[in-house]
C-alpha cells in the first residue's frame, strides 16, 4: 500500500449503526409511503449503489419511535445466513431500516461514501465471525475493520475510476447474457420446430396410447431397514435435472423395495418429474441405470407394438416444458403438480419411419453438444468478469490501481 494512505477504523470515519425492530401489525403498512428497508430487499439486488425499491412501506403511524436513516447509508446484513452472502448495498433514497441490517454512514469530509461502498465489498463476514454455526456480525467488529484511506481527493478519483471499470463490465455481463440466453432459445426453437411441423407419414395419437407409464413410492422413513446400507437406485423429483441418470444418490434396500410402491424402471425410459422445487415440475430426464423411484416421477417408455425412440419422446417433451407446466394451470406460485392422467392424455406426434425418428434425433443431439459448448463459453465469460472485478478491487485497495486504468 502507498505510504501516503493512512489506516483508519471503521468507527472513527463512520456511523456505525444497525435498523430497527420491524412494526409487526399489518395497520402499520396499510397505505405506507416511507420505505422500510428488509434483509430481503438487499438480497434481491446484492450489490447497488442505489437500492430505491422495497417491499413495504410504513404510514405515519408505523414510523413512530423509529429512527430516519439518510440516503446515502450503507447496509449490509449482519445476522443470519444472509451475513455470509456478503451483499452491500447504499440507500437511494431516506427510509427506515430492518434491525437485522447493519447501517454505515461516513464522515464525508473524511471518507467518501461511494469509496467505502467499494472498500466493503472486499471485507467477507466468513472472516469477521468466528461461530458460523449462527453467524452474527457484531457493531463493534465492524467498527473495528481497517480501511486504507488516501486524500479526498484520491478517493474520489478512484470512485470515478471504479464507476468506469464497473459500468463497462455490467455491459459485458449483459451482452454475455443475452448471448447466453439466444443460445438457449435457438435450441428450443428449432426443437420446438421439428415437432410443430410434422410429415404426413407420422402418426398422431397420444402418450398413453404408444407409452407405458410407470411410478414409484417411498418406503417406510420410520424403517432404518429400509433404507441403510441399500444398493438399489432410488430415484427422486431434484435427479431429474441431470438430463441424463447414470447415478444418483438414493438407495434403499431390497426389503424396501418389496415393501413399498416403488419398483424397477425401464433402462432408457424417459422420466419425467410431476412436481418438486422451483422449476423441477415438468422436466425430463433419460434413465440409463437400473433404478426405481419415488412418487414425484414417472417413467415413460414406448410399448411394444410401437417402433419408437425413446429419445424421440425425450426430445418433444424437453421441447414442450412450459407447454406441460401451463397443463397444471402453472400462474407462478401454483405448486399443483402434473399427474398419470395428463401425462397419458399429452398429444403426441412422431414419424413412423424410425430412420428418420433416428435421424431427428442426431441433428437434435449435434445442436445440443453445439448449444452446450455455446453455453459453457458463455458461462465462463460471466465467471472471469466477476473475477476481474474482485481483481480490481484488491488493486485499488492496495493502492495498486493506475491513473491509466
Amino acid at each position: 500500500m502507498k505510504t501516503t494512505w493512512q489506516t483508519k477504523k471503521l468507527s472513527e470515519v463512520c456511523d456505525i449503526g444497525a435498523g430497527n425492530s420491524a412494526p409487526q401489525k399489518k395497520e402499520y403498512f396499510i397505505d405506507g409511503i416511507y420505505p422500510f428497508f428488509r434483509t430481503a430487499d438487499v438480497g434481491r439486488v446484492k450489490i447497488s449503489k442505489s437500492l430505491n425499491q422495497v417491499s413495504d412501506y410504513l404510514n405515519d403511524e408505523g414510523i413512530k419511535k423509529l429512527k430516519l436513516f439518510k440516503k446515502g447509508t450503507i447496509l449490509l446484513p449482519k445476522s443470519g445466513a444472509s451475513t455470509f452472502l456478503n451483499h452491500r448495498v447504499v440507500m437511494g433514497v431516506d427510509g427506515y431500516v430492518v434491525s437485522h441490517l447493519a447501517t454505515i454512514k461516513t464522515d464525508e469530509k473524511i471518507l467518501n461514501n461511494n469509496f467505502l461502498f467499494y472498500f466493503l465489498q472486499e471485507i467477507k463476514a466468513q472472516d469477521l465471525i468466528q461461530d458460523h454455526k449462527y453467524p452474527s456480525l457484531n457493531l463493534s467488529v465492524i467498527g473495528q475493520i481497517k480501511i486504507p484511506l488516501p486524500s479526498l481527493s484520491e478517493q474520489l478519483r478512484i470512485v470515478k475510476i471504479l464507476d468506469e471499470v464497473f459500468e463497462n463490465i455490467k455491459n459485458a455481463k449483459e451482452n454475455t447474457e443475452k448471448n447466453l440466453q439466444n443460445a438457449k432459445e435457438l435450441f428450443e426453437s428449432y426443437l420446438q420446430s421439428v415437432f410443430a411441423n410434422p410429415g404426413e407419414d407420422w402418426e398422431k395419437t397420444t402418450i398413453g396410447k404408444i407409452c407405458n407409464l410407470m411410478t414409484g413410492g417411498t418406503p417406510s422413513r420410520t424403517k432404518k431397514e429400509y433404507f441403510k446400507d441399500g444398493e438399489i437406485n432410488w430415484l427422486v423429483s431434484g435427479d431429474i435435472n441431470k438430463k441424463e441418470i447414470k447415478d444418483c444418490d438414493g438407495r434403499i434396500t431390497e426389503l424396501g423395495l418389496k415393501n413399498s410402491n416403488a419398483k424397477y424402471l425401464p433402462i432408457n425410459s424417459v422420466m419425467i418429474a410431476l412436481n418438486g422445487q422451483g422449476k423441477t415440475r415438468g422436466t425430463v430426464a433419460m434413465l440409463r441405470i437400473k433404478a426405481t423411484c419415488n412418487q414425484s416421477l414417472v417413467s415413460i417408455y414406448p410399448k411394444d407394438d410401437f417402433k419408437l425412440l425413446p429419445e424421440l419422446i425425450y426430445a418433444n417433451l424437453e421441447g414442450r416444458y412450459n407447454e406441460l407446466r401451463k397443463l397444471t394451470g402453472d400462474t407462478g406460485n401454483d405448486r399443483r403438480g402434473l399427474n398419470m392422467s395428463i401425462i397419458r392424455n399429452t398429444k403426441f406426434s412422431f414419424p413412423k419411419s424410425v430412420t428418420e425418428q433416428k435421424s431427428i434425433v442426431l441433428k437434435l443431439d449435434a445442436l445440443s453438444t453445439e448449444t452446450k459448448k455455446l453455453e459453457a463459453i458463455y458461462k465462463q465469460k460471466l465467471a472471469d468478469l466477476e473475477e476481474l472485478k474482485k481483481s480490481v478491487l484488491k488493486k485499488v485497495f492496495n493502492g495498486d490501481l493506475q491513473q491509466s486504468v
